[in-house]
């Protein structure tokens, strides 16, 4: 288990509450195991940030990025976010809301390959 800061844990609350239109949409596919059996999260503290959503036996974190991580600050932060997470041993997807959004079933798709990679171990 990865260790997380305990202060982030109400954030995390805060947004699960307060999840994107892509994110919600994302979430109805991947909530109750209903890929490959797979246990998700979302909005899971790990070490000093809240992934969108987790899943803790492919150690894999799948994001979903709004505009202003287009930016030139923004691409930074999460090339400094994905070095760390990755550094943990985990693996990071991102997409981004349009493509969630417009590109439902080929976004799961990607999850879902990921998904059947590890399980054939």
């Amino acid at each position: 288990m990865l260790k997380y800061n305990a202060t982030l844990k109400i954030c995390a609350r805060r947004l699960r509450g307060e999840m994107t239109d892509a994110e919600q949409k994302l979430w109805s596919r991947l909530r109750r195991k209903k890929i490959g059996n797979v246990q998700f999260y979302r909005q899971k503290p790990l070490g000093g940030y809240i992934v969108d959503f987790y899943a803790p036996a492919l150690r894999l974190v799948v994001e979903v990025d709004g505009s202003q991580h287009q930016l030139e600050k923004g691409l930074r932060k999460d090339a400094v976010r994905d070095d760390w997470l990755e550094a943990q041993g985990l693996v990071v997807l991102r997409f981004d809301n349009l493509q969630v959004l417009r590109e439902t079933d080929a976004v799961v798709e990607v999850i879902a390959q990921r998904v059947m990679e590890w399980s054939k171990g």
